[in-house]
């Protein structure tokens, strides 16, 4: 078990892995592949464990086998899309090889557990000085062994082989709250590109109906204090664009920071970033408290209580010591032997205290369970709540809002052509469209890191979908 969930632990750190799925029989019992977000969309019960699953390793998917190497970026310069920055995250992030040496730790200690005490060698020199042999009595040598009894060494490893099964969800646990942090700050990024883009085209519109009211103050059609307010109109959207461009070079640094080598020269982020993917929020919170490796690690956690407290018990059975040793006797000038039998009688301490501590550690362990899962839960509830929202708003815009508010700017603005309207309606049209543009920009920003973080709560390998 110790040497498969080390194998598991290990294809997570090189080669990526799939989902866990609950079994009694080990701590990490995995799934081909994650479900897609149909299925999370769709499943109102816990999500299906297919038949192929293979216990005790993790599937190895290609995931990381088309790896960028260190300098790819700093030498391509081009686009750097979501899976090019994942694939670098699990390679290098600190995070994730901290939580791999931990299982190298736990390994260690499981070792330690199982060894059996080191014999004791002695010479002794008894009698010294006495009147009929001042040579004494010259024990030469005497050696001693302490045997183990009551398995004390095999439930000692048994409480240490659990701390390496949530050594290794702690791996999982690293890698995919990795992974999704680099998802949602990846998106937060791509919306402040997207929202320089709109501004961008604002700054076009503006300028067109400067022109434009620059020909009718020239025909005298327009008066030179109208002008000025579109004038007006035009800076404050290049004064928000050129705002937004000296931003970006900071979200680019913290998004390095997030992947883990924070002079990664990251450029332009390449994406979809019109439609987020679609989560139900029963299927995403039953799948979470299902798969996740920190309810599974506190379920690990009630098991390894309860292997102490086994172990605990087993600590007053008496250890039996033997030794045995040549003596040799310069008395009567004789060479003997000696043998000896030892063990402690359990009368005062009975290791009732450390039973105790113990049983209220299992305890503890129980309520942590229930303490995580509804951590996890909250998670869930929080980001969902950030990203339902922000996907409607953004739909409603979409198809609502913003087709309207650019025809009212179209014939606004071909009626200011024509002299029909003031300037008023044209700038109050223009400012239409653009708080609705930048609305759905900052509520698609916000849909999808949020859907960044579902997807590293839900495992997600492949993602969008």
């Amino acid at each position: 078990m110790i040497r498969q969930l080390q194998r598991a632990s290990m294809a997570v750190l090189l080669a990526g892995s799939g989902c866990l799925a609950p079994d009694s029989g080990s701590a990490l019992v995995p799934t081909p592949s994650p479900l897609t977000q149909r299925d999370w969309r769709t499943t109102s019960s816990k999500p299906p464990v297919t038949a192929d699953a293979v216990p005790g390793e993790i599937q190895q998917t290609s995931f990381l086998s088309a790896a960028l190497p260190p300098k790819a970026l700093a030498d391509a310069n081009l686009s750097t899309n979501l899976d090019d920055l994942v694939r670098i995250a699990v390679e290098r992030n600190p995070r994730i090889a901290r939580a791999a040496i931990a299982i190298d730790a736990a390994q260690g200690r499981y070792i330690q557990a199982g060894l059996y005490p080191n014999p004791d060698l002695a010479f002794i020199w008894d009698d010294i000085g006495d009147r009929t042999a001042a040579g004494g009595v010259m024990y030469a040598p005497q050696i001693g062994q302490t045997f183990i009894t009551g398995r004390k060494l095999s439930l000692a490893q048994s409480v240490v082989s659990k701390e390496i099964d949530q050594a290794s969800l702690g791996v999982l646990t690293e890698r995919y709250a990795v992974v999704g942090s680099v998802r949602a700050n990846f998106y937060e990024v791509l919306a402040l590109q997207e929202r320089l883009a709109i501004l961008q085209e604002l700054v076009t519109v503006a300028e067109q109906s400067v022109e434009q009211g620059k020909t009718l103050v020239a025909g005298q059609r327009l008066a030179r204090l109208d002008l000025i307010q579109l004038e007006v109109a035009l800076e404050q959207f290049r004064a928000e664009a050129a705002a937004v461009e000296r931003e970006l070079p900071a979200a680019y640094q913290k998004l390095a920071a997030t992947i883990g080598d924070a002079r990664l020269p990251l450029r332009k982020l390449a994406g979809v970033f019109d439609a987020p993917p679609e989560y139900d929020l029963d299927a995403v919170r039953d799948a979470v408290l299902t798969y996740h490796p920190e309810a599974r690690s506190a379920h690990v956690g009630v098991e390894r209580a309860q292997a102490a407290i086994r172990s605990a018990e087993a600590q007053p059975i008496p250890n039996v010591t033997i030794s045995g040793g040549f003596i040799r006797q310069f008395e009567n000038q004789s060479y003997d032997g000696a043998f000896g039998l030892s063990a402690p009688i359990p009368v005062w301490n009975r290791n009732q205290g450390n039973i105790r501590e113990a049983r209220a550690n299992l305890s503890m362990a129980m309520q942590t369970v229930l303490h995580v899962e509804n951590t996890l839960a909250d998670r869930v509830a929080i980001a969902f709540r950030t990203y339902a929202a922000g996907r409607h708003r953004a739909e409603q815009y979409r198809v609502e809002i913003i087709p309207r508010a650019e025809e009212t700017l179209r014939l606004s603005l071909e009626a200011f052509k024509g002299g029909q309207f003031e300037y008023l309606r044209v700038l109050q049209a223009q400012r239409a469209v653009a708080e609705a543009k930048l609305e759905r920009n900052r509520s698609l920003g916000e849909a999808w890191k949020a859907a960044g973080e579902l997807s590293g709560l839900l495992l997600e390998e492949a993602w969008p979908r």
